[in-house]
């Protein structure tokens, strides 16, 4: 029987204006066309899960206002479960500003909003009435406070889930956390900064030094992932050849995909595998959500 993917994590509304150049500060640039695009990598990572088949349970904060009320509808159309979605009444709903030109180079900004406003207490007493937590799969990024990633973390654990704890961004970090955390999973940069060395640093050596409980999983984008594990040799998992045409939430594909696996049952080395298939099929379409495979087009590629 599959366990659950509980997903502790941001939820967002990604605002995208593309337009020929950016604009120089305190310049105007006319001509763009909008978009508007559900994002947040906790929202991305829950329907990157939920579209493999995974049960999916999101445990974050939106605002209550029009932006809130689209993301929890996005989220709920995906199939995931949003009844742990607080809507904050004293905090809008996060919102990213994207701006974008021809040659794809893009400035952003993010008011974080309602996901710096759930705190530990709501993330406690929403693991606590899902019950046991044994085979489940308790999946946190940090684009929360660290006190509110800190509880998840501990709490998941503490349940009886296994616990992913993607280091996405890097900043805020307490070393402490990694004893509630099974699997790792940082970029080749988030693994150089956690781990405190320079960057260019040797990624094994920098992986060992991260005492988490099972094994660091770093994400190496076209060269697939390289898996550390506590005990016996580093492996790697390779990239699937594919024509990368966005790069956007594949990264969140990758954990999403995890997690699914791992709830499913999946050994540790198939579950990397099929995550890094569905990674790379993430960047074959424009958008984070947008290119995030099936549980179909996944099994295609990695079974």
């Amino acid at each position: 029987m599959s366990g659950r993917v509980i997903v502790v994590g941001s939820v967002n509304i990604d605002l995208v204006v593309r337009s020929a150049r950016l604009p120089a500060p305190g310049e105007t640039v006319t001509g763009g066309s909008f978009e508007q695009h559900p994002g947040g990598k906790g929202g991305n990572q829950a329907v990157a899960a939920a579209r493999l088949g995974a049960s999916v349970h999101m445990i974050g904060a939106v605002g209550v206002d029009w932006f809130g009320e689209d993301a929890r509808l996005a989220l709920a159309i995906a199939g995931v479960d949003v009844t742990g979605l607080v809507a904050d009444p004293d905090a809008a709903t996060g919102i990213a500003l994207i701006l974008v030109d021809d040659a794809g180079e893009n400035v952003i900004s993010v008011a974080s909003g309602a996901n710096l406003a759930i705190g530990s207490d709501a993330i406690q007493r929403e693991l606590g009435r899902l019950g046991s937590l044994a085979g489940d799969v308790v999946l946190v990024s940090n684009e929360l406070v660290p006190a509110a990633a800190a509880t998840a973390l501990t709490g998941g654990s503490a349940g009886g889930a296994r616990t992913i704890f993607n280091p996405a961004p890097a900043a805020g970090v307490d070393p402490a956390w990694f004893e509630s955390v099974d699997l790792l999973t940082p970029n080749r940069g988030e693994l150089w900064r956690l781990a405190g060395v320079e960057p260019g640093s040797d990624v094994v050596a920098a992986a060992r030094g991260l005492a988490v409980r099972e094994a660091v999983i770093v994400t190496l984008g076209s060269e697939g992932a390289l898996v550390v594990p506590n005990e016996g040799e580093p492996w790697s998992a390779p990239a699937i050849p594919v024509d990368v045409i966005d790069t956007t939430g594949a990264g969140d594909a990758f954990n999403g995909a995890l997690a699914a696996s791992l709830a499913e049952g999946r050994a540790l080395d198939v579950a990397v595998r099929r995550a890094v298939a569905a990674g790379g099929l993430a960047t074959t379409r424009v958008g984070a959500r947008e290119g995030m495979p099936t549980a179909a087009e996944l099994a295609a590629v990695a079974g």
